[in-house]
């Protein structure tokens, strides 16, 4: 199996926990390891906590995936804020995950890894955090897997965190949503080299996750995008210009990324729902009393801005504010300066606040 910490930053460091870990949906790690990164430092009072949550495919590296947000001044401003951004549980960049050796078996979890959901992922973060002396969160913030991990802080550690914000999510994931998912794994499923989840340490399903990943790029851009982007435009070797894209891109990810935790993330993704187990949607989403500043993306089209306006409508210290640029999804990690002056606005507004309550 693919090293994969060949891609992981030297800067990353380890927290290890010998207790078992019971996930939400019966399962047990028999112990667990998260892989994080900091930037600044905690102050006396280790309240100056900022928590990301990366997306999918994303790892601690925050800086790397999310560029130009770390900045004097910016959204993450290593002078005054004490950063936190760990890999998440299942992920395949040095957190337990489907490629960690199994103690009970001695060889990797693969497809034998437990079921997870996001509410494992926030426990995992919460037993980090815990390990760190940290019990104060003044924002927590990511964007799609990212933020359902910000919306689930919210209810299950609300005690610590004193601010939100989440970025092209719903409450719940949608049956659109689930079925583009359900597309992907079944591209993966699909490949003769998937074997079951057991496949060879050489022998990858590359050609259903590069598949997987194609699809899921045409639903993190937006019509808009592609149009004016690739257009109808043939290339020298005959392909379109957009086929050309979407084959690199999944090359790209097959390079760097597990299948088994492509799988075992996406289904993470599906079972998101913040009323799980809680109560009605509407009655759970109106018991939250923590600030949130929820972030709608106007041309995405997997979770469009109707979701988030209702994450506003439900949740009563909540509001939405919007970028309104034609890239789909991923706008938030390609118009970086708007997403940080977003980010600058809600932390001092929230500063002033705490000031004026501390009065």
């Amino acid at each position: 199996m693919r090293d994969y910490r060949e891609l992981i930053s030297k800067e990353t460091r380890y927290f290890d926990s010998q207790e078992p870990f019971a996930t939400e949906l019966g399962g047990v790690l028999p112990g667990l390891r998260m892989a994080y990164r900091t930037w600044g430092t905690l102050n006396a009072e280790k309240n100056n906590v900022i928590l990301i949550c990366h997306a999918l495919t994303g790892s601690a590296d925050a800086d790397v995936w999310w560029d130009g947000m770390f900045a004097e001044g910016g959204a993450f401003d290593e002078r005054n804020d004490f950063i936190i951004c760990s890999n998440v549980l299942g992920s395949c960049y040095g957190s337990t995950g489907p490629l960690s050796l199994n103690p009970l078996t001695g060889r990797h979890y693969g497809p034998d890894f437990p079921a997870i959901t996001v509410r494992d992922m926030v426990h995992a973060q919460r037993l980090l955090l815990s390990g760190l002396g940290i019990d104060s969160i003044r924002l927590v913030v990511g964007a799609s897997l990212g933020g359902m991990q910000v919306l689930e802080w919210g209810f299950l550690y609300p005690e610590m965190v004193r601010a939100l914000m989440p970025m092209g999510v719903s409450g719940r994931h949608s049956s659109w949503c689930i079925a583009q998912s359900e597309a992907q794994r079944q591209a993966i499923y699909a490949d003769r080299d998937w074997k079951g989840g057991w496949y060879e340490p050489d022998a990858p399903p590359a050609s259903g996750l590069g598949a997987a990943r194609m699809m899921a790029m045409c639903s993190y851009r937006s019509f808009e995008n592609f149009q004016s982007r690739f257009g109808r435009v043939i290339q020298e070797n005959g392909l379109f210009s957009v086929e050309s894209y979407l084959r690199y891109q999944g090359r790209k990810l097959v390079d760097r990324f597990d299948a088994n935790t492509y799988v075992t993330l996406t289904k993470a993704m599906d079972m998101h729902d913040l009323a799980r187990g809680r109560g009605s949607y509407e009655t759970v989403l109106g018991s939250l009393q923590i600030p949130v500043e929820i972030l709608s993306i106007i041309s995405d089209v997997l979770y469009p801005k109707e979701e988030q306006e209702e994450l506003g409508r439900l949740m009563p210290k909540s509001r939405v504010i919007y970028l309104d640029e034609p890239y789909g999804h991923d706008a938030f990690l390609i118009d970086i300066e708007k997403v940080s002056r977003m980010v600058v606005e809600f932390k001092n507004e929230r500063a002033v606040q705490e000031s004026h309550s501390a009065a």
